[in-house]
């Protein structure tokens, strides 16, 4: 059996997983999920993920693909990482007026990270 091209590497409880398996499924990806147990994480995982050891990991042609950590530094620079969270939300907001959907009448990664925040 050939080995699957987007591998989710998760937990049942898991928001961000979540939010993953949304934006995979309305993109219309076809992805394996494999359940982690994290008080014995597999190998894949720890290799996966080797600094943070967490879920969600998304693997794509066996090679992760790299999350953005916006909280590390000091607490000024998270005071002004929240002003700039704000404006860009409102922004947002702005933008999409009457519109059904964020980027118009398309489900998008935006609509999936605000639609998983509400499970």
């Amino acid at each position: 059996m050939a080995e699957q091209e987007v591998v989710l590497l998760d937990e049942w409880l898991s928001m961000l997983g979540s939010r993953a398996k949304i934006a995979l499924a309305e993109k219309g990806i076809k992805y394996e999920s494999r359940e982690e147990d994290l008080s014995n994480k597999s190998p894949m995982l720890l290799q996966m993920n080797p600094l943070h050891k967490k879920i969600p990991v998304l693997i794509h042609k066996g090679k992760p693909i790299g999350e953005v950590r916006i909280w590390a530094g000091k607490r000024e620079e998270h005071e002004e990482a929240k002003k700039e969270i704000m404006e860009c939300l409102k922004r947002l907001e702005e933008t999409l007026g009457d519109k059904t959907f964020f980027g118009g009448e398309t489900f998008g990664f935006v609509n999936s990270t605000l639609f998983s925040e509400l499970l």
